[in-house]
């Protein structure tokens, strides 16, 4: 199992043994994280890492949008800890993220309608 801050950290190309901005990564991570929850991704009551023991499989147990989660958070992460300096790249994160952002809402209701229609299906 990978560790949130640990892949996030190699993302950033941070050395996991090198922890002197963990605490300001962990504050970005755990950003994301609360935008992820209002986006109706991850558990319903929130989710937050305190250090590199959190690993992807505790915030979201299927697969089906671990990755997409993951270069979100990436991009989310790196313009808050470390912005490009051009204006232009930081605008096509900007779009990649509002991509990510509608597919993983996309995602979500997707599997809102599936569970809604098991229910009055009986299964």
């Amino acid at each position: 199992m990978e560790s949130i801050l640990n892949s996030i950290k190699k993302l950033l190309g941070i050395a996991e043994d090198y922890d002197h901005f963990d605490s300001d990564i962990i504050m970005h991570i755990n950003s994301v994280f609360a935008t992820l929850t209002q986006l109706g991704v991850g558990p319903e009551d929130g989710f937050s890492i305190d250090d590199e023991s959190e690993k992807w499989e505790d915030f979201l147990p299927e697969e089906r949008m671990l990755h997409s989660v993951k270069s979100y958070m990436f991009m989310k992460v790196k313009l808050m800890f470390d912005p490009p300096l051009s204006s232009a790249v930081i605008e096509c994160t900007k779009e990649q993220i509002k991509e990510l952002e509608w597919r993983l809402q996309v995602a979500v209701d997707s599997a809102n309608t599936k569970s809604e229609e098991e229910i009055q299906n009986g299964e």
